[in-house]
């Protein structure tokens, strides 16, 4: 259970925030998922049956880093392009930026047609605070003690429109960090609006906390969640999951100078920008407005060197501790394949195998008469990274170290579409 645990917490330590904040390239079509599917199990039709040492932590991390690099690839790639084009469809594309980090924005309007012809005007914002969840930050216990009875422990958890019921059952034996981390994978597994994490102190004493995946109160609200018990007030007050640490509040922020709030931090205007507040502005307010179309693309192209180098350093990063660099091999290829095309464009390889892009260059070069050579280097690269990303998301398991247990007898192959279950369920403890 040790290990199992803290790969739940790498996960959501380390990508939780990302799972409040989905991209709207994470939603997928029918056909899409139909193709997925299909991919799959023409995969595993001639893949051999592997044994993965699920004990060996590391390599559960690496199987997440995996996942979230390609999706992560996935999701720059469609952001750059449309169905029908490559790279250049943002040559006709409107693509917002602000002038201040402290505010994110993304145009979500048409991209063509009259609307999207007419002159718009740059507006202003300035954030004064951003919304915040509610958490609530329970007691801290030494880890090792047995502050609870065996037996059944109960407690409601209330919102401003539904309730729920916890139930978990107290071993004989069960230390104070078992009962937290039961209660931890209650919360997290529940789908109900919550996270939960176990915090460590400096005397190595540890509370649970909970955190609402909501932020702001609407009229009317006093709490996004409230916890209760009458049959084990005890066990809860002990606990002290009930003490809210931090209430929620909404955001402030000016738009052109008025006064407006919001309950998130991502909220939309005219239906045409998405944005998302990240931290107070100091100094002058924020200015949104639209990139030009080689600004744009530059950007872009900086958007696949940093997934792609995320991607390259995730595989040197395992490679190192293991002996299958297949992944590392896969990567660096594409890099070696497309220096001599990079060059021109204002991309370097550098000694490790990253790629670092000098946008001045990247611009002549999309300014100038070879444009369209420009264009053609990216959309390649923009293929390569995501025929890569797709490879990994379909058989993650061929870039783990893994132990062959039988080759397929050939020619007499079958489907075995639910062979992956074993790393989409990677969380899941197997002796429960």
């Amino acid at each position: 259970m040790a290990g199992i645990s803290s790969v739940y917490d790498y996960y959501m330590s380390t990508y939780g925030n990302e799972i409040r904040s989905q991209s709207r390239y994470d939603t997928h079509k029918k056909s899409e998922l139909r193709d997925t599917y299909n991919k799959i199990v023409k995969s595993n039709k001639e893949s051999p049956l592997v044994k993965i040492n699920t004990d060996d932590v590391d390599l559960q991390k690496f199987a997440i880093d995996l996942k979230e690099s390609a999706r992560d690839v996935n999701a720059i790639v469609s952001s750059l392009s449309s169905e029908t084009e490559g790279i250049e469809s943002m040559l006709h594309k409107k693509i917002a930026q602000s002038s201040d980090e402290s505010v994110g924005a993304e145009y979500i309007g048409p991209d063509s047609g009259v609307e999207s012809d007419k002159p718009y005007k740059p507006f202003t914002i300035g954030v004064k605070s951003l919304a915040t969840p509610q958490i609530n930050t329970g007691h801290f216990l030494k880890p090792d003690g047995r502050n609870f009875e065996s037996g059944n422990i109960s407690f409601d958890l209330y919102t401003p429109n539904n309730s729920y019921e916890f139930q978990l059952t107290v071993d004989s034996g069960d230390t104070n960090l078992d009962v937290q981390n039961k209660i931890l994978r209650l919360v997290n597994t529940s789908d109900i609006g919550l996270s939960a994490q176990i915090l460590e102190n400096s005397l190595g004493q540890t509370a649970l906390q909970l955190q609402s995946k909501q932020t702001g109160l609407a009229d009317g609200e006093e709490y996004l969640f409230n916890l209760q018990s009458s049959k084990s007030w005890n066990e809860l007050n002990r606990l002290g999951i009930h003490n809210v640490s931090q209430s929620a509040s909404n955001s402030s922020f000016t738009l052109n100078g008025k006064e407006h709030s919001s309950l998130s931090n991502t909220f939309t205007i005219n239906k045409e920008f998405e944005i998302t507040l990240k931290a107070p502005t100091t100094g002058e307010d924020a200015t949104i407005g639209f990139k030009s179309s080689t600004e744009a693309i530059a950007d872009g192209a900086n958007q696949m060197i940093r997934v792609y180098n995320s991607m390259l350093q995730t595989a040197q990063k395992y490679s190192n501790g293991h002996s299958n660099s297949r992944l590392f091999s896969e990567v660096d290829g594409i890099g070696n394949t497309m220096s001599a095309e990079f060059e021109a464009i204002g991309i370097t390889r550098e000694g490790d195998g990253t790629l670092s892009i000098d946008k001045d260059t990247m611009a002549e070069a999309l300014e100038d008469g070879n444009s369209i050579q420009a264009i053609s280097s990216l959309n390649r690269f923009k293929n390569m990274l995501a025929r890569q990303a797709d490879r990994v998301s379909v058989n993650p398991i061929k870039y783990l170290d893994a132990l062959i247990v039988e080759y397929k007898n050939p020619g007499k192959t079958f489907s075995a579409p639910y062979t992956q279950s074993a790393y989409s369920g990677m969380m899941i403890d197997k002796s429960m």
